[in-house]
């Protein structure tokens, strides 16, 4: 795969040898290739090999170039290598980030899945004010079929100002009404409300009579009564007599309609979610037309008819879930964090829905999911444990050192890293990034934890961190924030001294805040394995936990412990502890568990548990009917953590008829002694429960003085 690097008119120190030598190739450095040495481009891309072009700010002129050269048929990719690393204070030392980053650009795209598909036909809902939902419907109605649903006028329509005021002219249908409510996504729209305004807008003819007639002003000009303004004069209803629009008696309606898109202008959004649907766009039109982000709103909306297509993010396996067993809530970390409202669960099934339509790609959902229930599928985590390998054998191969693995999101993440590098070639207080320091662009920052984080260190990084800007839900700092404590307790307690994992986070503008934070990531120097792991990601979550632990372990820089306590919230590994005194081995947190970590014996009453299975979902604790069962989070180093072990057992009782085993003593004592008092289970009736089942119907049929129902009169 040919790769065309240039030092962009001689402002970065590139090294073509250097980089040739890492990545197996020989390398021409250009300064011009977008412009004298275009020759080159047009040459490399009519070798019918993939190409790699060490520019993203000429990507279109490039892309323009190519589709005019004759017989160019190669596939060409961009990277970054400017503001990442060439235009830093550090750029004579970035050679081995540079030639990490070349060699990532030229792996394979990921591997394409299932999509989900929306389909718009511009139906379109604009909530608000009606003077400026008209405003804004005037800039879409050529592209879009408009409905708005009236909630009153404007403050400056409300004070008579005339370029305020609602038009005359009837040009969109309107509707009003309470307890406007909305569910759907782009395409499946569907809005809710109560018809409860007296004046019917269908009939209507905006005489203006009805305004001019109320002595309370309680009818404005989005021609709604307003009740707590209205005292029942109804003098608007005698003015109104021949088009019959106003009727104070007329019954409530709920009316319910469907939409492809929602443009909400109200003071309070109908949604609220900090990842609403697609298709709904909330902001606050109370500066008019000049509202702050309005006409990118409906740029956006007039693109917004037809099929749309997006990947399906995610991958379910119920059979892994720990949500939920015998109709027992055990793990809602997916139902929580979920900031689109698209994980919910289903209570019949005993299982989570993941409702593909509104799922964003965050991936949250599955970097908390402690089972791999939940996977990411776009890209995979295999793909990039192969991204990540590359990434750091490279760096490593170029001799670079003590490499910081900086995963950000493709928006404002590399907004933000680029906007560093721009400064430091602008900026002589501003570094930029450092030269050990790898950004690696996600879709979403939260679609990566705690397997692919201990996998990089195992890979090679010194340090993982992950940037955050205000794009992120609260909700995914606190699940990342868990996710690292767990992380580098466990890094930490391998004996790995320093700190490994960081949350880094953008302000929005705040350039010297982040080169700052950057830094001092370059300047930390915590312990790392001695030699590079060679395993595959995979793409079940607890296999790859367990390949990169077995590669820290083993490098461990000092003796091992028994154990590393984690802590309580977000660990997925853990013991049980259960209390032998209360606990009647009655075996009911073995059908619960979803990871079969809790067995039985069916030889003895034995509650067995394999500690390498546990997730620590908690569904036994809850399960269990004596409350004998306290969760432990920790890791067990021991080579027992992979064996079963006996957490409880008692002697079995037998009948006391036939002598066989159904029971165990402590459950059979328990039984006799809760029912010693009960006028049922005296005498006879009381030794039958220490019977077995064969046992106890034999001696209810044979006993002559048992009282049968037929003997009832």
């Amino acid at each position: 795969m040919p790769t065309l690097i240039c030092d962009c008119n001689q402002t970065m120190p590139l090294q073509p040898q250097a980089l040739g030598a890492a990545l197996n190739e020989s390398l021409t450095l250009h300064s011009a290739l977008c412009r004298r040495e275009a020759g080159a481009f047009q040459k490399a891309v009519q070798s019918g090999d993939d190409v790699v072009v060490a520019c993203t700010q000429e990507k279109r002129l490039f892309a323009e170039v190519g589709a005019q050269t004759q017989g160019a048929t190669s596939v060409v990719k961009f990277v970054n290598i400017r503001e990442t690393g060439g235009w830093s204070k550090d750029a004579a030392a970035a050679g081995p980030k540079i030639a990490a980053l070349l060699a990532a650009a030229q792996l394979p795209d990921a591997e394409p899945v299932a999509t989900v598909t929306y389909k718009s036909a511009g139906r379109l809902l604009i909530v608000g004010a009606l003077d400026q939902a008209e405003q804004v419907a005037a800039l879409l109605a050529d592209t879009l079929e408009v409905t708005i649903f009236a909630q009153g006028v404007s403050a400056s329509a409300q004070a008579g100002i005339s370029a305020s005021l609602p038009a005359q002219e009837r040009k969109y249908p309107v509707v009003s009404g309470e307890r406007l409510a909305l569910s759907g996504w782009l395409g499946a729209f569907k809005a809710s409300w109560d018809k409860t305004n007296p004046i019917d807008l269908d009939l209507c003819t905006r005489c203006n009579a009805c305004v001019a007639v109320c002595p309370e002003g309680a009818i404005d000009l989005s021609y709604q009564v307003d009740a707590g303004k209205c005292t029942s004069h109804r003098d608007c209803v005698a003015v109104c007599k021949v088009a019959g629009a106003i009727d104070f008696n007329r019954e409530p309606q709920t009316l319910t309609e469907a939409f492809d898109l929602v443009l909400d202008l109200g003071a309070t959004p109908l949604i609220t979610l900090h990842a609403p649907p697609q298709g709904y766009f909330a902001l606050n039109a109370s500066a008019g037309l000049a509202s702050p982000g309005l006409l990118a709103t409906v740029v956006k909306l007039r693109d917004m008819v037809g099929e749309f297509e997006k990947p399906k993010f995610f991958a379910y396996k119920q059979k892994l879930c720990a949500h939920s067993r015998n109709e027992t809530v055990g793990c809602n970390a997916c139902i929580d964090i979920c900031s689109a409202g698209a994980v919910s669960s289903e209570k019949k099934r005993q299982q989570i829905v993941v409702n593909p339509n509104l799922c964003v790609g965050c991936g949250a959902c599955t970097t908390v999911c402690p089972t791999g229930a939940l996977t990411y599928a776009y890209p995979r985590a295999s793909e990039q444990g192969v991204r990540f390998k590359t990434l750091l054998s490279t760096y490593a191969k170029a001799g670079g050192t003590q490499p910081v693995l900086l995963l950000h999101s493709q928006e404002g993440g590399q907004q933000a890293v680029e906007a560093l590098g721009r400064a430091a070639r602008l900026q002589k207080t501003v570094r930029g990034v450092p030269a050990n320091v790898i950004p690696q662009a996600l879709w979403h920052t939260a679609s990566l934890g705690l397997d692919l984080w201990l996998s990089a260190v195992a890979f090679g990084a010194a340090q993982v961190a992950v940037l955050v800007t205000d794009e992120e839900a609260p909700a995914y700092l606190e699940g990342l924030t868990q996710q690292m404590r767990v992380a580098q307790t466990l890094m930490n307690g391998l004996g790995y001294a320093g700190v490994h994992f960081h949350l880094l986070r953008a302000q929005a503008g705040d350039i010297a805040g982040l080169d700052a934070g950057l830094q001092a990531l370059a300047r930390n120097r915590p312990a790392v394995p001695a030699a590079p792991a060679r395993f595959a990601v995979a793409q079940e979550k607890r296999s790859t936990l367990d390949m990169a632990l077995d590669h820290l372990m083993a490098q461990a820089p000092a003796a091992l412990p028994e154990a590393i306590a984690l802590p309580a919230q977000g660990s997925p590994f853990g013991s049980l502890v259960v209390n032998a005194d209360s606990c009647t081995l009655c075996l009911s947190c073995v059908s619960a568990c979803p990871a079969s970590a809790l067995q039985d014996n069916p030889d003895r009453p034995q509650l067995k548990f394999i500690e390498k299975n546990c997730v620590q979902c908690g569904l036994c604790a809850t399960t269990c009917p004596e409350d004998a069962i306290t969760l432990q989070p920790r890791l067990l180093l021991t080579p027992q953590r992979k064996e079963a072990r006996v957490l409880n057992e008692s002697a079995p009782y037998h009948c006391i008829r036939c002598a066989k085993p159904f029971g165990t003593l402590k459950a059979i004592e328990s039984m006799l002694g809760k029912l010693a008092g009960h006028a049922m289970f005296q005498g006879a009736a009381a030794d039958r429960l220490k019977m077995c089942g064969d046992c106890r119907v034999i001696d209810l049929y044979s006993a002559e003085n048992e009282v049968k129902i037929t003997d009832i009169r």
